[in-house]
């Protein structure tokens, strides 16, 4: 009789294979498409190129480096006159190339992805973009219209493209930042920067069990503040520090207590977004996430699986890590490859190859055997 060990190793090494096989369909001279297949994302995105890219650094593989140096040079080509880095660069498959704008995170995950590729193969990109890094530090710097040193956006100008109405100073995008400015070397500014959205009362994100996704004016008594949990950014403020041990453990409870790693780690938003909430917009119905539990409304995104593994390994709840780990690996194995999003009631899978989806479950896989996060 097979033993229940033995089992797991082999649904946790196939998950690893298939991941590995993945990202290869992915691979083309531009860079790393989001997606492989017939029917993938047949472009490069700074957010999915980057997060996956970084993720499969640590494997020093040549073919992960090549990819990684066209995805640089892509969208570093194709950067907006103000500094912006795009959002995506599309059009490679016999079209005319079109360049997609209106994405603060792009930016964020461009200069993140310069410094990983830095520290892992050497300064060669930095030193040829290090103008565009410039650029696009000082295009975002200029997203501080308040001029106290947090970056405010537009709605939808992050990952959740078409949902939700989140703008101002928002929780994902605070985290990115910090992360950028510790890189950069920028100490005072990120930890003020920290101090602004743990604490201060009239700009903190921090509501006691987990971060608010965002808020904007106050007036009064009256505040403009998204309190439903963003998966993403609270798990990003775990990994990169934004949020203290105290914090992340409560963050890591309140997910637990509300169930929203079930049935696969893990769902976008908790609770989902309902007509008749004052957080609803009509214009959600033009797209998956106007049904609730549908795409980026409280569906469950293995890519942001993959973070919340990191998150539990980096508070060293290395037990719960392997358990959500296995529950991520049968998620993506299930029935398509590495699928884009899962439906948390019918559990059914949506789209196939996701190289983002692919990319985090390697690091954290190569995370929980070394114990630490590889970043």
């Amino acid at each position: 009789m097979v033993k229940k060990e033995d089992k797991d190793k082999e649904i946790l090494a196939e998950a690893y294979r298939q991941a590995v096989g993945t990202i290869d369909k992915c691979i083309t001279p531009k860079g790393l498409y989001a997606s492989g297949g017939e029917k993938g994302y047949k472009g490069v995105w700074s957010r999915d190129s980057f997060i996956t890219l970084l993720c499969v650094s640590s494997l020093q593989d040549k073919k992960y480096q090549r990819v990684f140096e066209r995805s640089l040079s892509t969208l570093a080509k194709a950067q907006g006159d103000h500094g912006q880095i795009p959002n995506a660069v599309l059009g490679f498959e016999g079209k005319k190339k079109q360049v997609d704008f209106g994405s603060i995170d792009s930016s964020l995950w461009f200069i993140i992805g310069h410094y990983v590729y830095k520290k892992v193969f050497g300064p060669k990109m930095f030193r040829r973009h290090k103008r565009k890094i410039k650029k696009a530090l000082t295009w975002l710097s200029y997203q501080d219209i308040g001029e106290d040193g947090m970056l405010v956006q537009l709605p939808t100008t992050d990952w959740q493209d078409a949902f939700p109405h989140r703008y101002g100073k928002t929780l994902n995008t605070q985290a990115l930042d910090y992360k950028v400015l510790r890189l950069i070397g920028e100490l005072k500014k990120a930890k003020k920067l920290k101090e602004k959205v743990n604490l201060v009362e009239g700009t903190r994100l921090w509501n006691g069990d987990y971060y608010w996704a965002y808020r904007w004016k106050n007036h009064n008594k009256y505040k403009e503040i998204g309190e439903w949990f963003d998966s993403l950014g609270n798990l990003l403020a775990i990994i990169f520090d934004l949020a203290d041990k105290k914090m992340a453990n409560k963050i890591l409870n309140h997910i637990k207590k509300k169930r929203i790693a079930f049935p696969y780690p893990i769902k976008t938003i908790d609770p989902p977004i309902k007509k008749g909430s004052p957080y609803w917009q009509d214009y959600y119905l033009d797209c998956d996430a106007g049904t609730p539990t549908h795409y980026s409304n409280g569906g469950i995104w293995p890519f942001i699986g993959g973070f919340y593994v990191l998150a539990l390994i980096k508070t060293k709840k290395f037990k719960e890590a392997k358990r959500a780990l296995m529950s991520l690996a049968k998620s993506n194995i299930k029935e398509n490859s590495f699928p884009e999003w899962i439906d948390p009631i019918s559990r059914k899978t949506h789209g196939v190859y996701q190289a983002w989806s692919a990319g985090v479950y390697i690091f954290a896989y190569d995370s929980l055997k070394k114990k630490r996060v590889l970043i």
